[in-house]
């Protein structure tokens, strides 16, 4: 199996603009779609993601990561503590989890001759919810020290929605058009509820403020 382009594709909206963004660049047949299964409460997104690869016709496969569950406390893998949001740094914070999916990914990518990986990290989640491995400074590290690790200077870390807010993603995905089929389709909530939501988890509250606003401005 060749492939030219690997997409870490969770089932939400900002991963699934960026696997729309590959197919649209590369073809369908030469992108891969990676998705995680690491204990997360919101696993549903799992299952989103199947039913978006397969609506796209790109090939899929889905790793299992268990041990996170194992060496980490968080709301997200742990699901007997409650998620909360309290302080700067919540405690569905899974600690080093994009560093983690996406040096997979590249691992994966070498193998298949691949030079790009996707991610659909977006610093309004670092701004917001203190994810602070969601921004474009910790993947240029990142895809510095892969490039080492892969022996290929021409490795790249692309996150075409990370200087995006969240009205700027929904306008992308309708300019692509396709909003209409994430906002069906994909889950964003951390407990995993579709459409709207939970409606308290700080990804329900970014992804309705951004529909919101979006709606607003298409109609004035």
């Amino acid at each position: 199996m060749n492939k030219q382009a690997i997409v870490i594709h969770s089932g939400g909206m900002d991963s699934s603009i960026c696997l729309k963004l590959a197919i649209n660049e590369f073809g369908k047949e030469n992108v891969l779609a990676i998705g995680f299964d690491y204990s997360q409460r919101h696993n549903s997104e799992i299952l989103a993601s199947k039913v978006i690869c397969k609506h796209w016709e790109v090939e899929q496969i889905i790793l299992s990561l268990p041990f996170l569950k194992k060496i980490t406390k968080n709301s997200l893998v742990n699901h007997e503590i409650d998620i909360a949001h309290e302080s700067d740094i919540p405690n569905s914070l899974v600690v080093g989890r994009n560093g983690l999916m996406a040096r997979i990914a590249g691992i994966h990518a070498d193998s298949l001759g691949a030079d790009v990986i996707y991610l659909g990290v977006i610093e309004v989640e670092e701004a917001n919810s203190g994810y602070r491995d969601c921004n474009r400074k910790y993947f240029d590290a990142l895809e510095k020290i892969l490039q080492v690790d892969f022996d290929n200077k021409n490795f790249q870390i692309k996150t075409p929605v990370v200087k995006m807010n969240k009205l700027e993603t929904m306008e992308l995905a309708d300019s692509l058009g396709i909003l209409d089929f994430l906002i069906e389709h994909t889950i964003t909530c951390y407990e995993g509820i579709a459409g709207t939501g939970c409606q308290k988890c700080p990804s329900c509250l970014l992804r309705n403020d951004g529909l919101e606003k979006f709606h607003k401005k298409r109609e004035s």
